[in-house]
């Protein structure tokens, strides 16, 4: 028993990292719904203010995309 708690151990461990970069793909969809009416806003309504969020969503979308980049380069190079 005690033998295989590394494997346990290890396969838990992996459950967490594709559960961890799945919340972050969940993240990226919640962003862009987020700021979609500060983009109408922004783009039918003139709205100045919701022209700055637009800019920091998609800020923040490019940082988490590029985090998500990362993670699959990393990935697919340790094979």
């Amino acid at each position: 028993m005690i033998e295989q708690l590394p494997n346990a151990c290890e396969w838990i461990y992996l459950r967490f990292k594709i559960i961890i970069r799945m919340e972050k793909f969940g993240k990226i969809k919640e962003l862009i719904a987020s700021v979609e009416a500060d983009v109408e806003k922004f783009y039918n309504a003139n709205n100045g203010a919701a022209g700055t969020r637009v800019r920091k969503g998609m800020q923040d979308l490019k940082n988490l995309a590029q985090e998500i980049r990362a993670e699959v380069t990393e990935k697919k190079n340790t094979k």
